[in-house]
């Protein structure tokens, strides 16, 4: 990574807001004060933003005796409370002339300002910005990013309030951000709420930038990093993605504008939806081999979908949103597993990967999720629900008490939408529910509910979806993937046979290992194995096997000249006492999970497959 020389950076907002709501009645938004802030990076290397906070009224009107500002306890797309509020330190306010302000802290992420009535006070804090993701802020000499709602408090009882934002960038550093441009001096931009401007992070660097325009809307990728990728490739298949979406959702651009916040680093991953901008993160040296293209791909057709799925198609409590405590939702299984379905729907519309190829990434997607215990104990509902307490933090016994609701609802994704193309005879699909969601419920202003999503899904199969709902989504019930794919005339085959060569049955521990340094240890001990039931514990570390002393590289060798029912020896240290573990071992078969075609396809199950894949069912 090239090193840029320091730059001082500094950034003013300005919000319209009100009197804060806990000192007395909320007020005519009309009626409320103009918030400024300024972020400030003098020193660009100690990684501390300085934000000042300017709270101004107009001639004549008065403001109350106590104002409270708060910092988000989260950011919306990533379902933890992060505490972005430990981040704020030197808190201090004063009035328009310079003098001190008592204030004290509420809460963990609440400040109340004693202003006695002052139309104009001002107060500065500072952040610490180190952490380079797509939900946290950065500051280095680098490049500046950040998301709003981890950096900037908000007005208590006025997030309904407009703001505008002017960004001071020094060259040669350019300003990106979803915000719309506002009249005013360079780099100044409008916000309608704090939602909007919460949901619209900023990029501040000497950026690259790929542009196209999908019917006459404007489209960039903004790319801070450096790596292995070929831009013009890169800029035409992004846009065959945008387009791919838009047909699928009905042709309409809901938006004036969108940009693509790429982030190149050795380390980068992930990604977070926004209304009409996305943060990426991306390994820079990733994009070759072929797969690893791919897989770039399938990250932004997943947070391009979301700007429907999510962020228009909203579910019940995702907006407006409580930035101080959890907003639970049993539907991340549809805003995350389905949209996770649709980033391989939209990358075969696009003609970016085959028909051949979205099979075995649906295959494989069955295989991971059958090797999971936890899909026996946890619903998709229940993993929606609980993902505040789980997802982000996970331990050796994830495994077998959650499942993902990425991965559990992108399979439930596919096998709904041929579920609902079985029932309606081929005349719907789950692209209608999705839009008909977007249309009686988006642009109607409402958010949808369990039951709602339900009911729209039954509307488009003509019939009774109980069933499934209650057996795969409510329930724990093994998903039966052989009845959904019956009807695109597919079969899957566990047994990993190919013509007469039969599948070898191998002896099974149940146990995943790592080296670290010169230590054997086990990291992944899978509930109902051998290992399980037979002692074996996450944390211990194997000395030796059949009294031989074992690297990893031993171990497996010699697993692989063992049979089902063989008796291994483990000789482990638990903590600090060495003792000997026997184990039975179990016996499964390494097959691969295909999706084949089956014998003689009926018509019906040729159009299926046609209609859902975009091409013809063969062999």
């Amino acid at each position: 990574m090239l090193t840029r020389p320091y730059y001082a950076l500094r950034l003013a907002v300005l919000v319209a807001g009100a009197i804060s709501a806990s000192a007395q009645p909320a007020q005519p938004q009309e009626s409320g004060p103009e918030i400024a802030f300024t972020v400030s990076m003098l020193k660009p290397h100690t990684h501390m933003l300085e934000v000042e906070v300017r709270v101004k009224r107009g001639a004549g009107v008065e403001g109350p005796p106590v104002e409270v500002l708060v910092m988000p306890v989260w950011t919306p797309g990533s379902y933890l409370v992060r505490e972005f509020a430990r981040h704020v330190q030197d808190f201090v306010a004063v009035d328009a002339n310079g003098g001190a302000l008592q204030w004290e802290k509420l809460n963990k992420n609440s400040w109340r300002v004693v202003t006695n009535g002052s139309r104009n006070w001002r107060a500065t804090y500072r952040v610490y910005a180190n952490e380079l993701s797509v939900r946290t802020n950065q500051l280095n000499s680098d490049h500046a990013f950040w998301n709003n709602a981890a950096l900037l408090m908000y007005l208590e009882g006025f997030l309904k309030s407009p703001s505008t934002l002017q960004i001071l960038a020094p060259q040669p550093w350019k300003v990106a951000t979803g915000l719309p441009p506002a009249p005013g001096p360079k780099n100044t931009f409008r916000a309608e709420n704090f939602d909007i401007l919460y949901d619209s992070p900023v990029e501040v660097s000497s950026f690259k930038t790929l542009s196209f325009d999908v019917k006459g809307v404007p489209h960039r990728i903004v790319i801070d990093g450096d790596g292995n990728y070929e831009p013009e490739r890169m800029r035409r298949d992004v846009q065959k993605i945008v387009e791919a979406s838009i047909d699928l959702m009905g042709g309409e651009i809901p938006y004036k504008d969108y940009t693509f916040i790429l982030h190149l680093r050795a380390n980068a991953g992930g990604g977070l939806e926004h209304l009409n901008s996305t943060a990426l993160g991306f390994r820079r040296f990733n994009f070759k081999p072929e797969a690893g293209y791919r897989s770039f791909l399938a990250l932004v057709a997943h947070e391009f979908y979301h700007l429907w799925n999510v962020k228009r198609i909203k579910p019940d409590v995702l907006g407006p949103f409580d930035y101080t405590k959890e907003n639970y939702t049993k539907l991340l299984w549809v805003a995350e597993g389905v949209t996770s379905y649709y980033e391989n729907i939209i990358l075969r519309r696009a003609g970016l990967i085959t028909d051949k190829e979205f099979l075995a990434g649906a295959a494989k997607g069955f295989q991971d999720l059958q090797k999971v215990p936890g899909r026996k104990v946890m619903s998709a509902e229940e993993a929606s629900f609980d993902s505040w307490i789980k997802y982000y933090r996970q331990d050796a016994n994830s495994v077998n008490s959650q499942v993902d609701y990425y991965d559990k609802g992108a399979i439930i994704g596919l096998l709904l939408d041929l579920e609902i193309r079985k029932l309606s005879k081929g005349t719907k699909s789950l692209d209608d529910v999705m839009r008909h969601l977007y249309n009686e419920f988006y642009k109607k202003d409402r958010n949808y509910g369990p039951a709602d999503f339900q009911k729209v899904s039954e509307l488009m199969a003509g019939a009774s979806l109980e069933d499934f709902f209650a057996s795969y989504i409510r329930g724990r019930q093994e998903l039966d993937y052989g009845a959904s794919l019956a009807t695109a005339g597919l079969r899957l085959d566990t047994t990993g046979a190919t013509g007469a060569q039969k599948p070898v049955e191998k002896a099974y521990l149940g146990a995943d290992l790592v080296q670290e340094e010169d230590r054997l240890v086990v990291s992944r001990v899978y509930a109902g194995s051998p290992a399980y039931e037979q002692g074996l514990n996450t944390g211990d570390q194997i000395v030796a096997l059949d009294n031989r002393r074992v690297t990893k590289e031993f171990f497996d060798a010699r697993m692989t000249e063992k049979k089902p029912g063989d008796l291994a020896i483990l000789t482990i240290f638990r903590f600090d006492d060495l003792s000997s573990l026997p184990l039975k071992l179990g016996g499964w078969v390494d097959a691969t999970y295909r999706i084949v075609t089956v014998e003689n396809p009926a018509p019906e199950q040729r159009h299926t497959y046609q209609s859902w894949l975009g091409v013809a069912l063969t062999k």
